[in-house]
């Protein structure tokens, strides 16, 4: 970093906050709005997202300060704490009608000195938290960030070319990160297209291979339910078919650098198990917790508080894993995890239809446990798992992927912008970590 230029952001870029409400206003132009969480939650902005942005409106004077164009990186700039102020995005596509909101600023280089990918990385950097954290104001439980603080912030810049160099680097690294996400999508979506076809519509393959309710197999009117259900089917409760077990109470004074992972509630993501914040036991000491062992597949569920019936599956990469307090574990007795997994999403949902509040009064372990279900045929929910296993398996090798990768990245990005790791070296160990991907099939 020695012959790396010491700038102030100001000098290589232009810096405006954006003052775009939510609301929608007679005579302003609609847009859709770029607004704070999917700055926060997303490493870069391209137009898969944009169907999800809210609608809003602005003026035309705003709209053209704001829209959004490639290169741009946009932070948040106020927040209840300090961790949470000037998380950064890249702007990746060029937007027609995609403006930032409030609480935002927009950042736009020039593009002979500074690139906006290689901003995006620098404003990742602890230096760039450090800075943020030490200069944010406000009072009370809101801090924020002012124009001249962001506009000030120190950067250091080796030539165009190699911030470009560096800043491919980590990108492919995200990039291929999201592809896999993209992927597990598809294949969460093809396994449960095969449940609600078999176990929704009964549907399922008959003795003659052809859809068992569209061709005419006998439905029977179950009093308990109170709807139709395939002849032969059971009902029972979901004690019958799974036990619940409660997480335990590990003490922060236990807590060590590295050993056995403890899987709390704030490790949930998108239904999965995020371990970007993870606390340990020691290996010694936490075989005597051998009861709160995670296994793969396993489906964990929030019990109390805002976030009860947030649930996550429990993936391969997170073990050896122990269960904290404030989840329920839910363990087939028959084998039929992934079965399970799906019929418990199915059941959440159905709950939190018929209840409102941050109570969940219907999030009880009793309510669970004597929920009455349908139970098909044995053989039937061996056929389901052998079908969609496989897939579950895919899923599974992608997330222990993107393990590597995010744990790559993050050792990359302080090393490659100080100085420490060369672009060469960077590319030596991206591809000692690429590997293979199997295809899939829908």
């Amino acid at each position: 970093m020695n012959n790396w230029q010491k700038v102030k952001l100001i000098d290589v870029a232009d810096v405006k906050l954006s003052s775009i409400d939510k609301k929608t206003k007679a005579g302003q132009r609609k847009v859709r709005l770029c607004n704070y969480t999917d700055v926060y939650n997303n490493s870069y902005i391209n137009n898969d997202l944009v169907d999800d942005f809210m609608i809003a409106s602005c003026s035309e004077s705003d709209f053209e300060r704001f829209v959004l164009k490639k290169g741009q990186v946009a932070i948040t700039k106020d927040s209840e704490t300090t961790d949470d102020i000037g998380v950064p995005t890249y702007i990746a596509e060029d937007f027609e009608n995609v403006v930032l909101g409030y609480h935002l600023s927009l950042i736009t280089p020039n593009e002979d000195k500074l690139d906006g990918k290689y901003l995006n990385y620098w404003l990742k950097t602890n230096y760039a938290k450090r800075y943020f954290e030490n200069n944010a104001t406000g009072s009370g439980q809101r801090c924020t960030l002012v124009l001249d603080v962001i506009k000030s912030i120190p950067i250091y810049l080796p030539s165009l070319s190699v911030q470009k160099q560096i800043a491919k680097v980590l990108f492919d690294l995200e990039t291929k990160i999201e592809l896999n996400n993209k992927i597990n999508t598809k294949l969460e979506s093809i396994a449960k297209v095969i449940y609600d076809y078999w176990f929704v519509q009964f549907d399922f393959p008959d003795a003659s291979g052809n859809p068992y309710k569209s061709s005419g197999g006998k439905m029977i009117y179950n009093e308990v339910l109170k709807r139709e259900i395939p002849e032969g089917w059971k009902v029972l409760s979901l004690e019958s078919i799974c036990d619940i077990i409660n997480g335990y109470a590990f003490k922060s004074e236990w807590y060590k650098a590295s050993g056995i992972k403890i899987i709390r509630t704030k490790n949930f993501e998108n239904g999965y198990l995020n371990l970007s914040d993870i606390n340990y036991l020691e290996k010694e000491f936490a075989s005597e917790f051998e009861k709160y062992n995670l296994n793969t597949f396993e489906f964990l569920m929030v019990m109390v508080g805002a976030s009860t019936g947030k649930y996550s599956i429990v993936n391969s990469n997170v073990l050896p894993a122990l269960q904290n307090q404030n989840m329920w574990r839910f363990v087939s007795k028959t084998s039929s995890q992934l079965y399970l997994n799906h019929k418990l999403r199915r059941i959440i949902l159905e709950l939190e239809s018929t209840t409102n509040g941050s109570a969940r009064g219907f999030f009880q372990k009793g309510t669970f446990l004597n929920k009455k279900v349908e139970i098909p045929e044995n053989g039937l929910v061996k056929l389901f798992i052998e079908k969609v296993e496989s897939i579950y398996r895919k899923i599974d090798n992608n997330l222990n992927e993107n393990q590597k990768l995010a744990e790559l990245r993050d050792w990359l990005l302080p090393m490659l912008m100080n100085g420490q790791v060369t672009v060469k070296e960077a590319k030596e160990h991206l591809n000692q970590a690429a590997e293979p991907q199997e295809s899939y099939q829908k």
